[in-house]
């Protein structure tokens, strides 16, 4: 078991299309351990590699301990950790020369004296020291409070509407706002329940439901020594269009679809017996162009509701019909 305590947080992030809202259920201990960002099993710990250089004579290396802890009166962690010790002189390529290195929990090194910089990393979550080893005398051990914390992504489709894992992804941004009105990407492509560990502070989270325009945002909040299990709400559905002869009929191959709000923009173009995708809440028309020939037909898209949009062929555009309800594929 980890040395590395959390409470757990539920966050109900609903969002909305400029904003979001929270809804924050009561904190209970469950998590005991924060694991690592794959969320993967105990990182065993690695041997530490210390590149000790020579120093004048009768000069010796000191031994220095460290350890980290997530908050000031936190316990001591013992994994998932990232040490890096580097020289504060710069080398030829501009970059400082790495020293020291070690992943695990605690690190021990043998350093010369002088001046150096000490990070410590916790997924994307870390903490910089300067640290100076004095020629005379012991070096006391070193503790480093990371002040990181991290979150749980997750989201639904109406209220409770399940969505498979490999339809979502989220992307990471810090809370401010440049000038040119964009935010500093933290991390993208973030998989749905994936512990991501992070430093103390409010993230922009932006969640994408499939590949076409359904997509939320929401502010969440990272406490250090905590991770908060985060649900954005999707306003969105998935959508089966199919051009047929006869309600209930087979659908027609090789039938090129365009689907357009009702502002007349098109949000997702195709070609294909059976068109499948997510959209946002909202009204919208299906073109469906086969063999010279076009058809369409007015639908309504709500939210968590996932429809099977039938387009009759018929010599005149049809605007209205019937849809039937998309067997659970959850």
């Amino acid at each position: 078991m980890s040395g590395t305590s959390f409470g757990l947080r539920w966050t109900l992030a609903g969002a909305l299309i400029l904003g979001s809202a929270f809804s924050a259920f009561a904190q209970e201990d469950a998590f005991k351990s924060f694991r690592q960002l794959d969320s993967t099993g105990k990182m065993p710990k690695l041997n530490a590699f210390s590149a000790v250089p020579a120093g004048p004579a009768g000069t010796a290396a000191k031994d220095v301990l460290f350890d980290a802890r997530l908050t000031a009166d936190g316990e001591v962690m013992q994994e998932g950790l990232a040490w890096r010790v580097f020289s504060p002189i710069a080398g030829d390529d501009g970059k400082l020369p790495l020293v020291a290195s070690s992943e695990g929990g605690s690190a021990a090194f043998q350093l010369m004296p002088g001046d150096y910089f000490v990070n410590c990393a916790f997924g994307r979550a870390g903490v910089t020291k300067k640290l100076t080893v004095p020629a005379d005398g012991s070096v006391p051990k070193q503790t480093l409070v990371l002040d990181a914390g991290g979150f749980v992504l997750n989201a639904v489709a109406g209220a409770d509407q399940r969505i498979p894992p490999n339809e979502l992804s989220f992307s990471i941004y810090s809370s401010e706002v440049r000038e040119n009105g964009d935010r500093a990407l933290v991390m993208s492509d973030v998989k749905p329940n994936t512990v991501v560990r992070l430093n103390a502070g409010t993230y922009h989270v932006v969640s994408e439901y499939g590949d076409v325009n359904a997509v939320v945002r929401a502010d969440i909040q990272v406490e250090a020594g905590k991770l908060t299990q985060a649900v954005l709400q999707h306003r969105a559905a998935q959508i089966a269009l199919k051009l047929v002869s006869q309600p209930g009929g087979e659908a027609i191959a090789d039938t090129a679809w365009s689907v357009l709000t009702a502002a007349g923009d098109i949000v997702n173009e195709s070609v294909s017996a059976f068109s499948t995708m997510v959209l946002a809440e909202g009204e919208y028309l299906a073109v469906a162009r086969n063999k010279n020939k076009i058809y369409q037909r007015e639908f309504t898209v709500k939210a968590g509701r996932n429809v099977e949009v039938e387009v009759l062929m018929r010599e005149t555009p049809q605007m209205a019909g019937s849809a039937k309800a998309l067997s659970d594929r959850n």
